[in-house]
């Protein structure tokens, strides 16, 4: 063949090539990752977010005293704190590091750790994960306005880069918690530049964004992209391998599953339940069934009749058939809940109150005044929008018409709209998930407290709170794992909310992408991620 016509069919091949790579490929020889995150985070203040899909985020643009192993969520790395020692667990000191920068070039003190402790639990912030820090010694106290002095909680600033927190009890696993959002450090001077430091309405994250983590706030369109650059400031900004990350809010699984397939997406945040048989059978390799340490349950408003009943409560639990739930509908490996907390915590062992027994339902409905459903009021679920969310919803609510007689409307809420109705209480019934924020089963417990910001079902028993509050102060981990048991047995008993199934992390994942490893509480250490091309 000669040399023009060999040239010729070269370029050809070069050309089609070229006119078939995607997004996803010029991306990766970019080193950005895209990932779907599912609907559009309601805050990226770490101090104000409770979802998951803002957590993600959060984690690229803010660093905690210590950061998540990439491979192993029970092990604590150094993060802002390059080393720390305890006294029994209970009297913390962590040294931050000498060249711990915020993004505009500000040093990261102890201060700064101090200020962010005391922003999160200031009343007025009314923050629903200020709960995360009740460990600290009267940090409930000033939380709830008992003390209105700062100076009185158990943290302090010794100097710019040595800090201290002493606890209420001893907690062993006290750094896995601190890996948590909620004990992230905000940027005094930017927070307080937008408005005060306290006020719920400060908008300082759209206004300007000053972090300390991996990578910096880039740019930021609502519904449509939230894309982060690696930090030239980063303490460890040499191990960080992505240029960036662009997260895509798409609620749809079946709209991010094709556009995964599309060759737009690296990740997808969840896989269409009726496709995952179908990758499973194709044996793809994107595919990825995961252990997660989560539960999907449904929110009963405790103040709403007759969801005041306990009697009632019990009957709509007892008429829901997990089984099929999990067989039928989500399909991909997850467990029926036979109680609240997950399993998989090493020397916790709840009892298995959750159960199908339509005749008990039946029984119990009749003795709560609703013989067959008679003279039951015509409830509403809500849900945020996604399929499954509606697949699970048309379930319960067939099962609930046949088994007790009882008619229940649906509705979905885009996701921000969903989380005001939540917060404001204005539900019935309502879909909701827990992760845990660490491995342990009081991470799911100490949010139905009577107290708790994220007790959404208004539900109370001061027995039970009093079993929660002394499990936070037990020395011993064995007996303190019997009391939260002994909780949760109370919880199932009163039933204000009703187990579904607990999860398992179902999505794909583009092969190319390394370092991304098995996470039960899905917490991502972002930094060691990097393409293989």
């Amino acid at each position: 063949m000669p040399m023009k016509a060999i040239a010729a069919t070269i370029l050809t091949l070069l050309l089609t090539h070229a006119a078939f790579a995607t997004p996803a490929d010029e991306a990766a020889k970019e080193g950005i990752l895209l990932l779907g995150n599912g609907s559009e985070p309601h805050s990226l203040d770490p101090h104000i977010n409770s979802s998951m899909n803002g957590h993600h985020v959060i984690m690229t643009l803010l660093e905690g005293l210590i950061a998540p192993s990439p491979t192993d969520d029970t092990i604590p790395l150094p993060g802002m704190a390059e080393s720390w020692e305890n006294e029994d667990f209970t009297k913390w000191t962590f040294k931050i590091r000498q060249n711990a920068k915020w993004s505009n070039g500000d040093p990261v003190t102890a201060h700064d750790f101090v200020y962010s402790f005391q922003r999160i639990l200031s009343p007025r912030l009314g923050s629903q994960y200020a709960e995360m820090l009740f460990n600290l010694k009267n940090a409930r106290a000033f939380n709830e306005g008992e003390i209105s002095d700062f100076s009185e909680v158990g943290t302090k600033a010794i100097d710019n880069h040595t800090l201290t927190i002493e606890l209420e009890g001893p907690i062993p696993y006290f750094l896995n918690i601190l890996k948590h959002s909620s004990f992230f450090p905000v940027h005094k001077a930017t927070v307080e530049k937008y408005g005060d430091m306290d006020d719920p309405t400060n908008n300082w994250i759209r206004e300007e964004y000053v972090g300390n983590g991996p990578y910096v706030l880039k740019n930021w369109q609502m519904n449509q992209i939230i894309e982060v650059a690696k930090s030239p400031t980063y303490w460890d900004s040499k191990d960080v391998l992505l240029n960036g990350i662009k997260f895509f809010p798409i609620a749809s699984e079946n709209t991010e599953d094709q556009t995964f397939n599309s060759g737009n997406l690296h990740y997808t945040y969840t896989v269409p339940s009726d496709m995952i048989q179908v990758y499973q059978d194709r044996n793809d390799k994107t595919l990825h069934l995961d252990p997660f340490f989560g539960t999907y349950f449904y929110v009963l408003n405790n103040k709403v009749p007759p969801l005041d009943n306990p009697k009632v409560r019990q009957a709509l639990s007892l008429a829901v058939n997990r089984n099929a739930i999990v067989r039928r509908i989500t399909k991909g490996g997850q467990t029926p809940a036979e109680f609240f907390t997950p399993p998989g915590v090493a020397g916790y062992s709840p009892e298995p109150l959750v159960s199908f027994n339509p005749a008990k339902a039946r029984e119990l409905l009749a003795e709560a005044g609703y013989p067959n459903g008679e003279g039951f009021p015509t409830l509403t679920i809500k849900f945020n929008t996604l399929e499954s969310h509606k697949a699970i919803a048309e379930a319960i609510q067939q099962m609930w018409k046949k088994i007790l007689g009882i008619d229940v409307d649906i509705r979905n809420q885009e996701w921000k709209v969903y989380i005001n109705s939540m917060q404001e209480g204005d539900f019935q019934i309502a879909r909701y998930a827990w992760i845990g924020d660490y491995l342990h089963p009081d991470t799911f417990l100490r949010i139905m407290q009577s107290d708790s910001g994220q007790n959404d079902a208004s539900y109370s028993n001061p027995e039970y709170d009093r079993l929660i509050a002394q499990s936070f102060i037990e020395n011993s981990d064995e007996k303190r794992l019997e009391l939260l048991a002994e909780a949760e047995k109370i919880l199932l008993t009163d039933m204000p909310v009703i187990p579904i199934y607990h999860y398992t992390r179902v999505y794909r994942i583009d092969p190319r992408v390394k370092g991304w490893h098995s996470s039960p509480l899905d917490i991502r250490n972002y930094k060691g991620i990097y393409f293989e091309n």
